[in-house]
C-alpha cells in the first residue's frame, strides 16, 4: 500500500451516509491527536504516521502506524497488534463488532471515546517497539 497525495478532506465530504462522514472527522482529530501525525489517504483508509511491515513468511510492505476507513456498512479501524490485546478495553468499549485485527462502529456516539483513545495509544506503541516475531515493523514516519 502506498499514500495515493489526495485530499483527505474532499476524501471525508465525499463519505456517505452523513453518520460515517460525522465519525469520519472525529476518528480523523482523535488519531491525529494520539498520533502526533498528519492524516494521508492511503487509497481508501485515512493513515497515520507510516511503517514497513515484515512476516516470517517474506511477505512485507508498508502501512500506516493507525488508520481507519469509512465504510458505507461501518468504520474500520485498523490494530497492527490485533484485537485480542484489547479484549479488557473493547468490553468497556460500547457497540462495536471485530475482525482479526480490526475494529467495525457503526456509530461513534455509541462508543466511549476515552476507552477508544487507550486502544489506539496501545496500538500505536506496540508498532513503534517494533512488533513481535510474528510481525517487524519499522516506523519510517
Amino acid at each position: 500500500m502506498k499514500p495515493t497525495g489526495g485530499s483527505v478532506g474532499a476524501f471525508i465530504a465525499a463519505v456517505t451516509p452523513e453518520r460515517r462522514r460525522r465519525d469520519a472527522e472525529t476518528l480523523t482529530a482523535l488519531m491525529q491527536e494520539v498520533s502526533g501525525r498528519e492524516p494521508v489517504l492511503w487509497g481508501t483508509i485515512i493513515g497515520f504516521g507510516s511503517c514497513h511491515y515484515r512476516y516470517p513468511t517474506g511477505t512485507e510492505g508498508d502501512s500506516g502506524v493507525l488508520g481507519f476507513a469509512p465504510r458505507k456498512a461501518a468504520s474500520t479501524i485498523y490494530l497492527f497488534d490485533g484485537v485480542e490485546p484489547h479484549a479488557e478495553a473493547l468490553a468497556r468499549l460500547g457497540d462495536h463488532t471485530v475482525g482479526k485485527g480490526c475494529l467495525y462502529v457503526k456509530d461513534l456516539e455509541q462508543v466511549d471515546l476515552d476507552v477508544l483513545r487507550g486502544i489506539l495509544e496501545r496500538s500505536q506503541a506496540w508498532v513503534e517497539a517494533g512488533g513481535t516475531d510474528q510481525v517487524q515493523l519499522t516506523v519510517t514516519g
